[in-house]
């Protein structure tokens, strides 16, 4: 005797509707109601157009810059509380502030620990996010993390380049872990990039470990900001004899002349993923990038949690 599924409604913010519509379409759900009332000093309200009472609630809302993204979602999850929700789930593709994961100097704040207590203060019951900059925010929260890995989308696409001789490879030191799981997967060699910093987002000196010559080189990382590492990190490469650079990257933050940087490089693709709209214009200065969806992967644990059913098969690659 099958169990009828528990009430539920996705909803999307502002930041994350074209992704919230794509999540609801592989659900086989509708897409909630929902609309921001703004004054004219900049304030603005987030409003559910149905009702909530009992329901299970999937909100989607990615939460990079600006901080209104991330208060935008704070307010919709207060919403759903006083609306009587049953359960409300905080659908964060890309969890923003997840670099502020520890004190690096003194008198900082860490960012990601307070970005958890106002979610949870908020009244989330559940957090589901993709490749966090460190596995240890799980732990910063009092509630379930459901912690997805875009390796499961990428490892296919890796493999169906057919690339000949593959080697997966760090752009930093920090990123050792990941390029070891998908070279172990991948049954490659992997190399490392390690890189020295005066100061955030400029990288004073970059060498490579391991070797590259004749290889078809797919750097791997969480996110892509100013693109300086991966950039710089490719050049390094061909000057090492590697015979191309790929890089797969979840999350495209893409900040200031990026994509500038991207095209001038030596990188043949940079391929992402949708958990942060690429704007037109940025686009526009690159022919390099390649977008995967990832709206499959959260429709398909959305349905399994709403079954209560296990999601360790999307765990492929930590």
């Amino acid at each position: 005797m099958s169990v009828p599924l528990e009430p539920a409604k996705i909803f999307g913010g502002s930041a994350s509707r074209y992704l919230a519509e794509k999540v609801a379409a592989a659900s086989g759900e509708r897409l909630g109601e929902v609309t921001v009332s703004r004054f004219s000093d900049g304030e603005f309200q987030p409003s559910f157009e149905e009702t909530v009472r009992g329901d299970l609630v999937f909100i989607i809302q990615s939460t990079f810059p600006p901080a209104d993204n991330l208060l935008e979602l704070l307010m919709m999850i207060d919403a759903a509380k006083r609306a009587s929700a049953k359960r409300i789930v905080a659908v964060m593709p890309y969890f923003g502030f997840a670099r502020q994961d520890r004190k690096d100097k003194p008198r900082v704040s860490i960012g990601a620990k307070l970005v958890a207590n106002m979610l949870t203060a908020a009244g989330v019951d559940r957090i589901m996010t993709m490749d966090l900059h460190a596995d240890q925010i799980q732990g910063f929260f009092e509630v379930p993390v459901d912690h997805l890995f875009a390796s499961s989308i990428f490892l296919p696409h890796i493999k169906s380049m057919g690339l000949p001789n593959l080697l997966m490879a760090a752009p930093d030191t920090g990123g050792t872990k990941r390029a070891n799981a998908y070279s172990k997967h991948l049954g490659c060699d992997m190399a490392i990039c390690y890189k020295q910093r005066k100061v955030a987002n400029q990288i004073e000196r970059m060498t490579v470990i391991g070797d590259v010559k004749g290889k078809d080189v797919v750097l791997v990382d969480d996110m892509v900001d100013t693109a300086g590492t991966l950039t710089k990190a490719s050049d390094m490469m061909m000057e090492e004899g590697a015979t191309s650079v790929r890089a797969v990257c979840t999350h495209a933050v893409l900040s200031g002349d990026a994509c500038k940087k991207l095209q001038a490089s030596s990188l043949v693709e940079l391929i992402v993923t949708d958990t942060i709209p690429v704007s037109p214009e940025k686009l526009a200065q690159t022919n390099k990038i390649k977008q995967l969806s990832v709206a499959q992967l959260f429709a398909d644990v959305i349905m399994r949690v709403r079954n209560h059913e296990s999601i360790s098969s999307h765990f492929i690659v930590a």
